[in-house]
């Protein structure tokens, strides 16, 4: 059995910090993402979340605030965008693009694809790719499947059949892994060896999981967003000492209100305090990965230590 198999997605084998380079000699990456979705359960957005103020307030008071925050600062971003949201709301597809950023896929409405078939599923990610070509006159390069606030877990959720799919459907790059802290190969076959290049997730920099709270119309008082700020201003900084690579999860209908886009403005300035830090979109980042470690010479896919016997768990 190979390694890799039923084990893990990665060959778990990360780069040294000293192996790691940037275009142009620039000392770290520095990648944006966008969340436009208002889903908060695993069926993906309804209605009734379009309809809520929270919703309401992202699509038009917290979306225009984050992109005019992201001009000032002169920040690029990528954009995870469900198709359904594309459709309802063409001329913000417009307004991203007319600010440089990209628009990649959020699933086709940002649902839990786990517990899809594989022909349900590989009918979503058909329709969300032309939804979103049709609207924006660009095919996505990239697909997430980011989190939403009610899964039983902060990572986002993918089916055995999803990174196979998506190689299928001609996708570039998968937005949101947890194997790695730099952009890394996930595996979906061993023996062609056929695989995804993943960019890093990971909900310590995810603003929903710090600001979520209280939940609408409950006044907990649990709201602190302090930590999400220190949060990202630390990890930052170890990964620009490194080398590495750094990303962050905003949300329009959670980062939207002043207090707390006053707490990016810190983050933005902070990181543009930092010498040599690379801005790309996820997109430009991922293109730039695949010419220096390309998965032919970065992938070590070696013989499995891992036997098996009866009763084992695998």
């Amino acid at each position: 059995m190979p390694w890799k198999e039923g084990y893990t997605t990665s060959d778990e084998k990360t780069l040294a910090d000293r192996d790691i380079t940037w275009p142009n000699a620039h000392q770290c990456a520095f990648v944006l993402v966008i969340d436009l979705s208002v889903a908060s359960r695993p069926e993906g957005i309804t209605p009734s979340d379009l309809k809520t103020a929270s919703g309401q307030f992202g699509t038009q008071v917290g979306i225009r605030g984050l992109l005019e925050v992201l001009q000032r600062f002169d920040v690029t971003a990528t954009f995870a965008v469900p198709a359904v949201m594309a459709e309802l709301y063409p001329e913000t597809m417009g307004a991203i693009l007319k600010g440089g950023h990209e628009i990649a896929a959020n699933g086709f409405k940002h649902e839990d694809v786990s517990q899809l078939g594989k022909e349900e599923e590989q009918a979503r990610i058909e329709a969300a790719t032309e939804s979103l070509t049709r609207i924006t006159g660009l095919r996505p390069i990239g697909w997430y499947s980011l989190p939403r606030q009610r899964d039983p877990f902060a990572v986002g959720t993918v089916s055995p059949n999803t990174i196979e799919l998506l190689i299928e459907a001609g996708y570039g790059y998968m937005g949101n892994g947890l194997a790695d802290d730099i952009p890394y190969y996930w595996v979906a076959d061993t023996d062609a060896p056929r695989a995804l290049l993943t960019l890093p997730y990971y909900y310590h920099f995810d603003d929903q999981f710090f600001l979520m709270f209280p939940p609408p119309g409950l006044g907990s008082g649990l709201e602190n967003p302090k930590p999400f700020l220190t949060n990202c201003m630390q990890e930052f900084d170890a990964q620009h000492r490194r080398g590495r690579y750094f990303s962050m999860v905003l949300h329009p209908h959670i980062i939207g209100f002043g207090h707390r886009m006053r707490i990016l403005e810190t983050i933005l300035t902070h990181i543009q305090t930092a010498s040599g830090v690379w801005n790309p979109t996820a997109a430009q980042c991922v293109q730039y990965w695949q010419r220096q470690y390309p998965a032919d010479t970065a992938l070590h896919l070696e013989p499995s230590i891992w036997k098996d016997y009866p009763g084992s768990l695998s």
